[in-house]
């Protein structure tokens, strides 16, 4: 049986991110994903995603603060241009029920940089948006957007440089913490595959809505919500105008909730709706795009962004994975401390660098610097039975 220091199980962003970033120390990793590397099955494929601090809640804006630094080394590191800054936007109307009632204390509290403007100051500086009266503007100038399938590309091949082994189509049937320390990972057997055991001294879970899967037969149960999300480009009217030097990264924080980009890398401009709560487990996934969501985000698109002749061109699908209240998960199991849990709850990417470190260090260190004290397993997990 082959050993090593770490596995990672998983090889989305975070994955990719744990098994970087723990080879990065010189530790031997294994890592293991159950489809091709770089797939359409999860949720870190396309191109594009929002980095900001701009949350309302503290935890998060500490978290974002490190992985802006963070981002900025990975970028040394593999002289790539990972990020683009553009600033940005989010609407808060007054008259709504949203999550960023407390955004502006949050970023006082947290010395986060940002402006309180008004629908007027907003239609002066972005002429393509029309919002009311009733609506506060948060803008903070550090938000921008991450490129998303190059970045998991790159922390794959950096894992690989430091040596990690990652081997794609390899799906891991059972991890089983051993009595005399570490986990027994088996993988699905296969003409090809000889070996299917490997023994590792922590293992990184960073399997979103296949997380269950491998924790049932530990007894342990995390609540997790699977829906499939979709995100629609648009080509609208006059490119020009929403180059990323004059159009912001937009969120609209209200109920439903929608979020939107300027153009990047093409002509278009991205829309979507956040939790359209369109269920289904990930074998249920159709990856055929709901018409009615569609319908919905042209409506709203057609009042905010307001532009005779736009079009949309295609619509792309992915996966959400939800845990209770939208908490991450980044700890190690109370009754198996040797298996860790990443689970991002389907906004975790832009924290991607830095949730990998963090993963990385728990599985090196036994402990990180970050504070991490709100990301433990979720309320609601239970425990079935013991080992």
């Amino acid at each position: 049986m082959q050993h090593y220091d770490v596995a990672v199980v998983g090889l989305g962003a975070l994955g990719s991110a744990a098994a970087y970033y723990a080879a990065r120390r010189g530790k031997s990793v294994i890592a293991f994903e159950q489809f091709e590397l770089g797939h359409v099955r999860g949720a870190s494929h396309d191109t594009s995603r929002i980095v900001r601090t701009s949350n309302s809640l503290p935890e998060y804006v500490a978290l974002a603060k490190s992985a802006y630094k963070d981002w900025a080394d990975l970028e040394q590191v593999t002289g790539q241009k990972l990020l683009t800054i553009t600033g940005g936007v989010v609407f808060v109307p007054r008259d709504m029920s949203t999550p960023f009632d407390t955004l502006a204390q949050t970023l006082d509290d947290t010395g986060v940089p940002y402006e309180l403007l008004d629908a007027a100051e907003v239609k002066r500086r972005w002429p393509q948006f029309d919002i009311p009266d009733s609506v506060d503007t948060i803008y903070t100038p550090d938000t921008g957007i991450a490129h998303a399938s190059k970045t998991v590309s790159l922390l794959q091949h950096q894992a690989r440089t430091h040596g990690a082994l990652l081997k794609e189509n390899t799906p891991v049937e059972r991890v089983t913490p051993q009595p005399s320390g570490g986990v027994l990972i088996e993988t699905a057997t296969n003409p090809n595959n000889t070996n299917n055991r490997y023994h590792a001294k922590k293992v990184i879970l960073a399997t979103d809505a296949w997380t269950n899967k491998l924790l049932a037969p530990l007894g342990v149960h995390i609540p997790l919500t699977t829906m499939q999300e979709q995100v629609t480009y648009f080509k609208p009217t006059d490119p020009t105008a929403f180059d990323p030097a004059h159009f912001p990264v937009w969120i609209w924080g209200a109920d439903p909730a929608f979020y939107g980009f300027p153009t990047y890398g093409e002509p278009t401009i991205k829309a979507a709706r956040d939790t359209s709560n369109n269920f289904m487990a990930p074998d249920q996934r159709t990856f055929v795009p709901s018409a009615q969501l569609l319908h919905q985000l042209g409506d709203f698109m057609r009042g905010f962004i307001p532009d005779g002749g736009r079009k949309p061109l295609r619509t792309v699908t992915c996966q959400y994975c939800i845990t209770p209240d939208r908490q991450f998960v980044i700890a190690p199991l109370k009754e198996h401390p040797d298996v860790i849990v990443g689970l991002g709850a389907a906004h975790a990417f832009k924290f991607t660098p830095s949730f990998g470190r963090v993963l990385a260090e728990l599985a090196v260190d036994g402990a990180t610097k970050e504070d991490i004290s709100r990301f433990g397993i979720p309320r609601g997990a239970g425990t079935t039975s013991k080992l």
